[in-house]
């Protein structure tokens, strides 16, 4: 096989369409949509009028500033249309190779090549695709074949959290099947073919103010990735990050003032309970000293040496003062305290000792005056 036509293809394409007429509706005779085996069109047509966008499409390619911007050489005065007979001629000369003998040379030249079929094609059936690629040799293998007898994988394609196809690379080769879609994939999914074609070319879509398309294969963005914006030198992916990093700065701001706020709390309140605590013990009780101008009964030197025991015993302990009551003293302390105030007190018995001991000889003489008075009366 050394040339594109085959006339014996031609037939059997033909056969498959006459043999989908709907015979039930002879008036309106139907048969398949060879673009869209999903659809049907008028036989004898059975696609050739599809999609419904070319009655818009064929009135706008042949305006004068489209041909211009397509730089379609001026010469070409018929217009665009679809399937042009003059095109068709053209390309089932008897001297135009088939690509299954075409592309090898251009692979093994190290031009990438990508091929894509719609799972809903017929004219162009992606089993047709399929069978062209793993009959090719080129570059030291067969098809996809990594290594002899070991093809390369096939990945799975998602677009937008959907099923979308599948990825399968080897040698400069990359073959993408569309899943639910007809020949016309840009027509049913203008937004995956963008991607397949800014992956395929390298183009970050990011980067001329597209928005990055949530495209994954195999789960992951790992492989190519440029079609989906997230090269670090687009535009929108510094824009993304710089709001990122925005979003963490206010994040680790407000984390920060609630624990300076958490802690400021712990150490406030350890502060009032400090405080708390040392009100509650200098509320407690202080001892008995009264001061020495205290003057009990009459009995102020009494009182007043009661007074400088109380003052004594209280040296020394938490803020110069000791409870005598509370046994805030030792025996040292008390024997000092009484030879300190006999020697004091000298032989007028001014102390503490002297007084008690005065008092011990009132009571005596009283008593023995009592006595005699009473012996006497008897004696009466």
């Amino acid at each position: 096989m050394n040339h594109v036509d085959v006339p014996e293809c031609e037939s059997i394409l033909q056969q498959i369409l006459r043999l989908t007429v709907d015979m039930s509706a002879p008036q309106d005779q139907r048969c398949i949509n060879m673009y869209d085996v999903r659809l049907r069109d008028s036989y004898s047509s059975c696609g050739m009028s599809w999609p419904p966008d070319l009655t818009y499409v064929t009135p706008y390619l042949r305006r004068a500033d489209v041909v211009s911007a397509l730089h379609v050489g001026p010469d070409k005065v018929t217009g665009w249309s679809e399937c042009s007979g003059s095109v068709g001629a053209a390309f089932r000369a008897q001297n135009s190779i088939p690509a299954v003998k075409l592309l090898p040379n251009l692979l093994e030249s190290g031009i990438p090549i990508l091929l894509f079929s719609g799972a809903e094609d017929l004219i162009c059936n992606h089993v047709g695709t399929e069978e062209l690629i793993n009959n090719m040799v080129w570059s030291g293998g067969k098809g996809f074949e990594i290594s002899p007898n070991t093809w390369a994988p096939r990945h799975d394609w998602t677009f937008e959290g959907e099923a979308a196809g599948i990825y399968q690379q080897a040698r400069n080769l990359t073959y993408i099947l569309f899943y639910n879609s007809s020949h016309m994939v840009p027509f049913d999914y203008p937004r995956r073919t963008r991607d397949m074609l800014d992956r395929f070319m390298g183009v970050d879509i990011g980067s001329i103010g597209g928005t990055p398309i949530d495209s994954k294969i195999d789960g992951n963005k790992a492989g190519p990735q440029t079609s989906v914006g997230g090269h670090p030198n687009s535009t929108i992916a510094e824009e993304q990050e710089a709001e990122k990093l925005q979003d963490a700065k206010w994040a680790a701001y407000y984390r920060s003032g609630e624990v300076a706020l958490v802690v400021f709390i712990i150490a406030a309140a350890a502060w009032f309970w400090y405080v708390y605590r040392e009100r509650v013990k200098m509320k407690g009780y202080q001892g008995i000293w009264q001061g020495p101008n205290v003057v009990m009964d009459g009995v102020r030197d009494m009182v007043s040496g009661a007074g400088r025991l109380a003052s004594f015993s209280f040296q020394g302990g938490k803020n110069g003062k000791r409870d005598l009551e509370a046994a805030d003293f030792d025996e040292a302390e008390l024997e000092s305290l009484d030879d300190d105030e006999d020697a004091a007190a000298g032989p007028k018995g001014k102390g503490k000792s002297g007084a008690r001991h005065e008092m011990d000889g009132l009571v005596s003489s009283d008593e023995e005056e009592e006595d005699d008075g009473d012996v006497g009366r008897t004696k009466r």
